[in-house]
């Protein structure tokens, strides 16, 4: 797995629409497959609709790239253990750069209006 340092942060961005739903829901605490899918499914998450097996590629392509990382199978009450992602610290920083970037796109597309 290659870890960016924070100063290629730019190598990530602009992130791919679900990348950065994945990286808000996970910023918000682990989770695991079905959960970020229907996080991602809500409305005020962008509504995007995913199969869990494609979650998986992308979610391993993103751990590659270092934005997550598995956390291991956990236990919950009586049901099979699940498989959890976390967001990593590179992962935290690029979805701030992102997040600002996205402001900054916001903001020019304002200003193009009055």
């Amino acid at each position: 797995m290659s870890i960016h340092a924070p100063g290629e942060l730019s190598d990530h961005l602009p992130l791919k629409p679900l990348d950065l739903g994945i990286l808000v829901v996970l910023s918000r605490g682990a989770e695991y497959g079905y959960r970020i899918v229907k996080e991602l499914a809500e409305p005020e998450a962008g509504g995007i609709r995913l199969s869990p097996s494609n979650l998986y590629t992308v979610l391993d392509r993103m751990e590659r790239a270092g934005l997550v990382a598995d956390e291991g199978r956990r236990i919950q009450e009586d049901r099979p253990p699940r498989r959890f992602f976390g967001i990593t610290p590179v992962g935290r920083a690029v979805l701030e750069a992102e997040l600002a970037r996205v402001r900054a796109v916001l903001r020019a597309a304002g200003s193009a209006d009055a």
